[in-house]
């Protein structure tokens, strides 16, 4: 159900505190609670997660994603895609230039050379238009204008939260179009399970696995090379469970290339587009625990290389390498690979994808 001032939520987030009106659309907060009390919070702007609340081994309740206390904090964050839903095309597309039906696109260049996660007003900072359908789920809906940043067709999104009584967080994915066109939606939620403080503990000791036995080396600006790289026998192996930290300093050219892991690893599916495991991390401290699985052929792994102790929600802070992003999606540049699986919506068709992310202790 949406926050309400005389319901007391164990988030400890306002919804005044998110109320605000941008180019005449209304933002607000909505809290999302299961049958044991656990919470998930998001705000209408930019889809962002702001808390996800779950207790550790010892029952005690902690946010183990990273987001704001407020609305204007959300929208001047120096992260801009804190926990946010990314699109119209996750990650990068080099040179921000691609080829469709015969014609080049160019779109926003934003990150060095490239253009990163949507081009400079990608769908992280849209004010999406909500609807609660229950107490677990809420839905949001964006139409990105035909031009937009760059893309070309219109594109009608719909995402939808939904948080289970057993702790999993489904995110559905909808899209149409009425041209041509790419997408690749996905989430950069920052999870920190040891859970958000000041200092935001490190995710090195988090013990990662990984359902991948490939993953793209990038070159010095994090564009895939286009090889597709074992993953044994190098620092990018997480067949088995390892912690984050124990490679992640290693002398690598690919460690240096992405600041540590930030990197597209190709998910072991025995189908196209089935709902399978894609990742495992387990923190020793807390005891929690959490499980990926998703439709997408990819994800990427980033380890917060780049968080610099950013203020956060109730006093916490940010450090390098307090969270971990585990970003299911498809394939950084696909639009100038035609051989990693496509990126290409057509009219008539529908864009479809889920991602769970399931919460536990042990």
């Amino acid at each position: 159900m949406a926050s309400k001032e005389e319901t007391p939520n164990v988030c400890g987030l306002k919804r005044e505190d998110f109320q605000t009106t941008i180019n005449g659309k209304k933002t607000d907060l909505f809290i999302l609670r299961n049958s044991q009390g656990n919470e998930v919070a998001i705000t209408n702007y930019g889809g962002a997660l702001l808390a996800i609340m779950v207790p550790d081994k010892e029952g005690k309740m902690g946010n183990v994603v990273m987001g704001h206390d407020n609305i204007q904090d959300v929208i001047n964050s120096p992260e801009p895609y804190l926990s946010r839903l990314i699109g119209r095309f996750g990650n990068r597309i080099a040179k921000g230039k691609f080829t469709l039906r015969g014609k080049e696109y160019q779109v926003p260049v934003n990150n060095g050379v490239n253009s990163l996660h949507g081009g400079k007003k990608g769908f992280n900072v849209k004010v999406w238009s909500p609807e609660l359908m229950n107490e677990h789920t809420l839905a949001l809906n964006y139409v990105s204008p035909y031009g937009e940043e760059g893309y070309t067709g219109e594109l009608k999104v719909t995402v939808v939260y939904t948080w289970t009584d057993e702790n999993e967080l489904h995110i559905d994915y909808l899209a149409t179009t009425n041209k041509k066109t790419i997408v690749n939606l996905t989430n950069h939620a920052f999870f920190a399970l040891a859970g958000i403080a000041n200092p935001t503990p490190s995710v090195e000791n988090v013990e990662l696995q990984l359902n991948a036995d490939f993953y793209l080396p990038i070159d010095e600006t994090s564009i895939p090379t286009g090889e597709i790289r074992k993953v044994e026998g190098t620092p990018f192996d997480f067949k088995t469970p390892k912690p984050i930290g124990r490679d992640i300093n290693a002398d690598d050219e690919q460690i240096k290339n992405g600041t540590g892991f930030d990197h597209n690893y190709v998910l072991n599916k025995h189908e196209e587009s089935e709902l399978s495991l894609a990742a495992k991390l387990y923190e020793p401290v807390s005891g929690r625990t959490m499980e990926v699985y998703t439709t997408e052929p990819g994800i990427q792994l980033y380890t917060g290389n780049f968080l610099s102790g950013i203020r956060g929600a109730h006093g916490a802070t940010y450090p390098k390498r307090s969270a971990v992003c585990l970003e299911a999606q498809h394939f950084p540049d696909s639009p100038n690979r035609p051989y990693f699986p496509s990126v290409i919506l057509n009219p008539g068709e529908r864009y479809k994808q889920t991602t769970i992310y399931k919460f536990g202790v042990k």
